[in-house]
């Protein structure tokens, strides 16, 4: 059963562009034209997304394809489908890989037994906040969300994973 999602790449250098296509093209056995912007919130910088078509796992095929560029920034989404939960990806330089499973409304969700851990782990409320703002990649959002909206109204190119 397929699935589909969407892949943001917020900020990357000029001379990575091709590359980023190069590396979406791969894992979805097509080839991969996006339609660059520049980032206004990277001056130099240029941004793209593309939704996408695929089978469950391109997601993470995509996300660890594009963190082959530590200088990019980027999100990778992948719906629900039958039977496997969705995930969302965020990288930001220096900082890494964030990975979380998805509902179908795309709320981070944290299993039953994730939670009883953090709060057996927590020595307070502050700590257990703390907790759960890493969990839910608060952090990572932060640090994204002037690329996102500096994105708004930005044209979207459709993928559909070969094969």
């Amino acid at each position: 059963m397929p699935t589909r999602g969407v892949v943001y790449v917020h900020s990357t250098p000029l001379a990575v562009c091709s590359h980023v296509e190069w590396a979406i093209a791969r894992v979805l056995a097509a080839p991969v034209n996006l339609h660059w912007t520049a980032q206004p919130a990277d001056p130099g910088a240029r941004r793209a997304e593309c939704g996408w078509t695929g089978s469950p796992g391109t997601g993470a095929e995509l996300a660890a394809a594009l963190r082959q560029w530590p200088m990019i920034r980027f999100e990778v989404t992948e719906e629900p489908s039958s039977g496997v939960d969705g995930e969302r990806f965020m990288y930001v330089p220096g900082r890494g890989l964030f990975r979380a499973a998805v509902g179908a409304a795309g709320d981070i969700q944290l299993g039953e037994d994730r939670l009883r851990s953090l709060m057996a782990a927590a020595r307070g409320p502050e700590a257990l906040a703390h907790a759960l703002d890493k969990a839910l990649g608060t952090a990572w959002d932060a640090e994204l969300e002037p690329y996102r909206y500096a994105g708004d109204g930005a044209p979207v190119t459709l993928l559909t994973r070969v094969g």
